[in-house]
């Protein structure tokens, strides 16, 4: 795949995790948030929850799930770390989850997918 048919397909599949998070409750916040550590998909707020959402596009969910590596976890969490400040006031609790695109299948949210460092 090219890279550009990569990009296009990433922003795709954030559409719909974002399509399939309101349809759960939940208010997009900000996509494609970035940080000095790295990029934040999706950040979403459901009551006192705000969440960070790494989103996941593969063939097929096994292979999503696969996709997220140690390193990957490491990115997320410390750029959830570094937008707190920029979005956690009045929150109770913050959580990183993720959610796996494939094609032709509803998208899978997981909650509370990793925990930090």
């Amino acid at each position: 795949m090219t890279r550009r048919r990569a990009e296009s397909w990433g922003r795709r599949a954030e559409d719909i995790a974002a399509w399939w998070l309101r349809l759960k409750g939940y208010r997009i916040l900000a996509r494609r948030v970035r940080t000095p550590f790295g990029e934040v998909d999706l950040v979403i707020r459901r009551g006192s929850s705000l969440v960070f959402v790494e989103v996941k596009a593969r063939l097929d969910a096994a292979s999503a799930a696969a996709s997220i590596t140690e390193v990957n976890q490491r990115r997320v969490f410390r750029a959830s770390n570094a937008l707190l400040a920029r979005f956690g006031k009045g929150c109770e609790a913050v959580r990183i989850d993720v959610v796996l695109i494939s094609p032709w299948r509803l998208p899978h949210h997981i909650v509370g997918a990793w925990m930090g460092e």
